[in-house]
């Protein structure tokens, strides 16, 4: 790899989507950063590849290709660029996926923390470790219920993927108490927008919506989701990277809109805002979904001033506004 200014911030999955945000927000406020991906097919690498050529076109941005539960490999990338603070974004995604390749989630997510860990306890003058957990950890609340706070035991995951997230938690937990560095577990809340993942629902619904096919709504439409447009995930992120603990400290964080809506609600407002109604199939739950979710950001605003702005209806017209953009009006392959 190239040379880059001091103090890059490493990005894991930086070609994912979140990644992808953080990494160009980063650079935009004027950071270095250093990317890395393993680039796995779990969805279009095609996607990936156009997020990753924007931001090899940036100035103080070097990236390598990687998984990381590549210890050795991760390790000495921090060591010989000089990283002391770390956003870790990478991991194997999806509730259902889980189901389907269970060992993805031990390599990806529990073997990949590990690894960002132990980088970070031997980098030198190391800062602040951020991470990606997922509001999976609490299981399951009915529609309705008050907003998940972080002191609520997240002891219930009714997932692999859920569990690999609160392991990758009590493992943060016990390498801030031996190590003392500081640490920052974020726990997301249904992020979408332009650039996202194809398996959301929001982008499986516009692919079939624009290519006139029936869309399957799961629970039978009686599901909510508090969900977060990017930019202001984004903001979160680098508020909290700005605002580490005190040395030796990890906490846990919401990250979400904390204005759940109705996936009934949400198609109505993705039908708005692609001009097309959807013919619906009702299926049932699906196994390791939940209810609903609904994130209580109060510790993040009171620490980072975090106040999402965008509404879904907005978010979602910006979204097909990028899909027809980038798929040129016509469902990807």
């Amino acid at each position: 790899m190239e040379n880059i200014a001091k103090d890059p911030v490493l990005v894991t999955g930086a070609a994912g989507f979140i990644g992808h945000a953080v990494a160009t927000r980063l650079i935009a406020r004027g950071e270095s950063v250093i990317g890395i991906d393993n680039l796995n097919d779990y969805y279009d690498p095609a996607l990936k590849a156009a997020r990753l050529a924007n931001l090899n076109a940036l100035d103080n941005f070097l990236f390598a290709e990687m998984d990381v539960s590549d210890d050795a490999g991760v390790k000495t990338l921090v060591q010989s660029h000089g990283v002391q603070r770390i956003i870790h974004l990478a991991a194997q995604a999806g509730v259902r996926y889980s189901i389907e390749n269970p060992f993805a989630y031990q390599k990806s997510n529990l073997q990949g923390h590990l690894s960002l860990l132990e980088a970070s306890r031997h980098a030198a003058n190391f800062q602040h470790l951020v991470y990606a957990s997922s509001s999976s950890v609490y299981g399951d609340k009915p529609i309705g219920g008050a907003g998940f706070t972080e002191e609520e035991p997240a002891t219930d995951p009714v997932s692999l993927y859920a569990a690999t997230k609160r392991s990758c938690e009590l493992m943060s937990q016990s390498y801030a108490k031996l190590y003392g560095f500081p640490q920052t577990g974020l726990r997301f809340f249904t992020v979408y927008g332009p650039w996202g993942r194809p398996d959301m629902a929001y982008f499986g619904f516009t692919k079939k919506i624009l290519a006139g096919e029936a869309i399957e709504v799961y629970g039978e439409g009686k599901m909510a989701r508090d969900f977060t447009y990017i930019d202001d995930i984004v903001d979160g992120i680098l508020g909290s990277l700005d605002n580490p603990p005190d040395q030796g400290a990890h906490r846990v964080l919401n990250i979400g809109d904390s204005r759940p809506v109705g996936l009934m609600d949400m198609i109505k407002a993705l039908e708005n805002a692609l001009g097309i109604e959807a013919e619906k199939i009702m299926r049932p739950m699906q196994p390791g979904d939940v209810t609903s979710t609904y994130a209580d950001i109060s510790k993040l605003h009171a620490l980072t001033g975090y106040e999402p702005e965008v509404m879904l209806e907005d978010g979602l017209k910006r979204f097909v506004q990028w899909y027809r953009e980038f798929y040129g009006n016509l469902a990807p392959d």
